[in-house]
């Protein structure tokens, strides 16, 4: 019988499930494991998610759905720069607030397959990042961007869980969030394209303007004619590292 105040036993399910996903270090974790801690039955997870694979999977998705959820929930503040910050910020947060579940999304990484859900976080850093692009803010490209700065605040995140709550740095984060910043972007505001040290500006100027194009898509040129230019803008952006 619920107790008063007690989550539904599709919530306890799933928080259960979370739990011992992340803790199992790997092990297979049981039907029976997740339903006596989530004190249901075995027939009560097989009607919310037909099989324990299937609750799993939904643990994953409703935890990516609440950190993405999270991340668009953040204002803009019209500086490309200082939301790198605070979306980096937020995600550590979200990492600690939520360390069973963050450790089943983004610790549970398997040899040669990316989940899809990871791609979507990356994907949608992407859109941040294409913003600071298109003000002549980025040195590499936003998908070059999106993967170094999500592989280091995934990284930085783990870290921080793994360490004692008390004995927790943060300062660790908010030098690698700046060192990841510095070698994506330039934190100049006076003259971004022509102050960016070691990236010739044409680059960062290649950057800027393909950013602006993907996402606007002009009608001033053809299909053809705006694959083609894009093509040509990517292969100058791409020489950032050269």
């Amino acid at each position: 019988m619920k107790k008063v105040g007690e989550p539904a036993p599709k919530t306890r399910l799933l928080r259960a499930a979370a739990a011992l996903l992340a803790e199992s270090n790997g092990e297979p974790v049981s039907t029976r494991q997740v339903t006596e801690a989530a004190r249901v039955s075995a027939p009560t997870l097989y009607h919310h998610f037909g099989d324990k694979e299937g609750l799993f999977d939904a643990v994953v998705a409703e935890g990516f759905s609440e950190y993405l959820g999270a991340e668009r929930s953040l204002p803009t503040s019209g500086q490309p720069i200082e939301d790198l910050r605070m979306h980096w910020d937020n995600h550590v947060q979200f990492g600690l607030d939520h360390p069973h579940l963050y450790l089943v999304m983004f610790g549970n990484i398997r040899p040669e397959r990316r989940p899809s859900m990871v791609a979507s976080a990356e994907a949608f850093l992407e859109e941040v990042l294409a913003r600071a692009a298109e003000a002549s803010r980025l040195v590499v490209t936003p998908h070059e961007a999106a993967r170094s700065m999500l592989a280091a605040n995934i990284g930085v995140t783990l870290m921080l869980i793994a360490e004692p709550a008390a004995k927790r740095n943060l300062e660790l984060s908010a030098m690698t969030r700046e060192a990841v910043i510095s070698a994506v972007a330039t934190t100049s505001e006076s003259d971004p394209v022509t102050e960016t040290e070691g990236t010739p500006s044409v680059v960062v100027a290649a950057i800027a303007l393909n950013a602006a194009l993907q996402s606007s898509h002009p009608d001033q040129l053809s299909s053809s004619e705006l694959k083609l230019f894009l093509e040509w803008l990517q292969r100058i952006s791409s020489r950032s590292g050269s």
